[in-house]
């Protein structure tokens, strides 16, 4: 038998020796245990993905809810419409409160999506009083309160209808970061309503030039709510009585001249909720009968363009500017409708799946919200 030489022999475990060392280094002793969580590489290129995330398709509202806040003097006579429009809609995405005279007979009582939510503290409403104004604060207090995730503020009356499906209503208002209320001057009886509580009583916190109107159902921005509800100096003047019925509409003028006043610039002029006042002389809007309630009306209401009235801003350079209604460009969507005779519920509900929550896919997105600063013109007068 041969015998390697020492050489050989020496060669031999150079050569071995740094397998050795690796294999040593890199086997457990112990076989590890496999591991549970699954790791996902992403091979889309760094490009695209910086773009998804800077593009507007991956912004999640989902933890912003709408508020629905009903101003009801008697039992709402369209629930079983709002049950539906609610049907199926995470509870992560609404909140509803019901502020209900106390002094009405309710009956039937609220059930189903409107069990419960009727908010403590709810006061006696009076037409021609500040009442209302003081009820519409009690609910936006209660509101803002219960769920910090309150994100806008939509103030319903019981003769209110959806115009569109609730995910329609959520995609247009959850994304806007400024109110919907309208805000009118240089309207037919602004001065009596001024005058209503005695002449100059109103200044010096409300003068004429600054006093607005208004429909009364709006949608606020969680900072507008937290504006209203926190105010005492306007409101020390509007919840005085007035003098004279025919003119007082105090809910009518308390909210836009008080946003106005704080913060135009916030705010989008026009109501999303359609009224028609066409030809009405007695403080009381149309009210659609049965017998007229129909595919066609409903498409009809939704063809109609809010009005946008005109805001005046002070300029940081000292001067008055007015952004004028006429030349908005939005085009927001009417969201809901009113007034409706109780006798119209059979035939909204007959077409509530095939009209009212039947939404056009193109129409979803298509308002346009251009900043205002874009119809701004100075007025000669400084502020």
């Amino acid at each position: 038998m041969l015998f390697p030489s020492p050489f050989h022999l020496f060669c031999v475990i150079l050569l071995c020796f740094p397998l050795a060392f690796v294999f040593t280094i890199t086997s457990p002793s112990k076989p590890e245990p496999p591991i549970q969580s699954t790791i996902i590489i992403n091979t889309k290129p760094k490009s695209t993905i910086f773009s998804q995330l800077n593009s507007g398709k991956t912004k999640n509202y989902t933890s912003k809810k709408l508020a629905f806040l009903f101003l009801a003097h008697a039992p709402l006579p369209f629930s079983p419409l709002w049950e539906l429009y609610f049907n199926n809609v995470s509870k992560h995405q609404y909140n509803i409160y019901i502020h209900a005279d106390p002094t009405r007979n309710y009956d039937p009582p609220f059930s189903g999506v409107f069990q419960n939510r009727v908010i403590p503290g709810s006061i006696r409403t009076r037409r021609y009083s500040p009442t209302l104004i003081a009820a519409v604060r009690r609910l936006l207090t209660h509101a803002l309160k219960d769920d910090k995730s309150n994100s806008m503020f939509a103030l319903l009356s019981p003769s209110c209808i959806p115009l569109h499906s609730f995910n329609f209503t959520y995609k247009t208002l959850i994304p806007s970061r400024k109110s919907f209320i309208e805000i009118l001057k240089n309207e037919p009886g602004m001065l009596d309503r001024w005058m209503v509580r005695g002449e100059n009583v109103m200044l010096p916190e409300v003068r004429f030039e600054d006093f607005r109107v208004g429909s009364q159902f709006f949608v606020l921005t969680r900072k507008h709510a937290k504006m209203v509800v926190s105010d005492r100096r306007l409101w020390g003047k509007f919840k005085m009585p007035c003098l004279r019925r025919d003119t007082c509409y105090p809910e009518e003028n308390y909210f836009p001249t008080l946003l106005n006043m704080q913060d135009p610039r916030g705010c989008v002029p026009a109501t999303l909720t359609y009224v028609d006042w066409k030809g009405r002389v007695d403080g009381h809007p149309r009210t659609y009968n049965g017998s007229e309630v129909g595919p066609e009306l409903i498409e009809k209401i939704r063809g109609r363009r809010p009005r946008y009235g005109d805001l005046t801003i002070n300029g940081s350079d000292g001067f008055r500017r007015e952004i004028l209604g006429n030349h908005h460009r939005y085009h927001y969507p009417f969201l809901f409708a009113r007034k409706f005779a109780s006798e119209s519920v059979q035939r909204l509900l007959s077409m509530a799946s095939d009209v009212i929550f039947a939404d056009d896919h193109k129409s979803l997105i298509s308002s346009k919200r251009e900043g205002l600063n874009e119809i701004i013109m100075d007025v000669a007068a400084p502020a």
